[in-house]
């Protein structure tokens, strides 16, 4: 097998040379093998007080402790329900009552009083008001104004209830002939406007 064995220098005996390269390679193993890293890339270590959180520990205990106090309390109140003879007691002995109360009804009674008071006065009162004079006024307004109008006023109100419904076919007849007129309640409104 030395024979075949092709050193990189010139070399007298090749079967030395063979043992002695392959020893170094052998070495070379070990040494890689056991070679430790220079460099420490394993990172810092987590300090001890981020990793517990004492703080959450000491709350969830504190957490644990009023649960379980609830709890006891809760089982205490169930076995007085179960020992009893089943007789609910709901009624609440004690009854709000305000310390100001009586001051206040005697207040809603001076209140009132002083309302009753008043009402008698204002119905025994008589009216300084004189409905008979306002109607004369009013009557007289009227017949002025029905005396100034061109058209006495009951006539329009007679024009209204005497009117008979038309049909949509004779309104369709009618409206061809009522276009030409469409000008004139313009013009009425324009002379009103002047007028005034």
């Amino acid at each position: 097998m030395h024979r075949s064995y092709q050193p990189l220098k010139p070399v007298t005996n090749r079967y030395l040379q063979q043992r002695w390269d392959h020893n170094e390679y052998e070495n070379h193993r070990r040494k890689v093998i056991s070679a430790l890293p220079v460099v420490d890339n394993k990172g810092m270590r987590t300090p001890a007080h981020v990793q517990f959180k004492l703080k959450k520990m000491q709350w969830q205990d504190e957490r644990l402790s009023i649960i379980d106090r609830d709890n006891r309390l809760l089982a205490s109140k169930l076995a007085d329900i179960v020992c009893s003879k089943g007789l609910v007691d709901h009624r609440n002995q004690n009854h709000l009552r305000s310390l100001n109360a009586d001051k206040r009804r005697e207040e809603l009674l001076l209140v009132g009083s002083q309302n009753r008071s008043i009402y008698q006065r204002i119905t025994a009162r008589q009216s300084e008001y004189r409905r008979q004079l306002w109607w004369d006024d009013w009557e007289r307004t009227e017949r002025r104004r029905d005396q100034i109008s061109q058209h006495p006023r009951g006539l329009a109100e007679k024009q209204r209830s005497s009117r008979k419904v038309k049909f949509a076919a004779a309104e369709s007849s009618e409206s061809s002939a009522s276009c030409s007129n469409t000008d004139r309640p313009d013009r009425e409104t324009r002379d009103a406007n002047q007028r005034q």
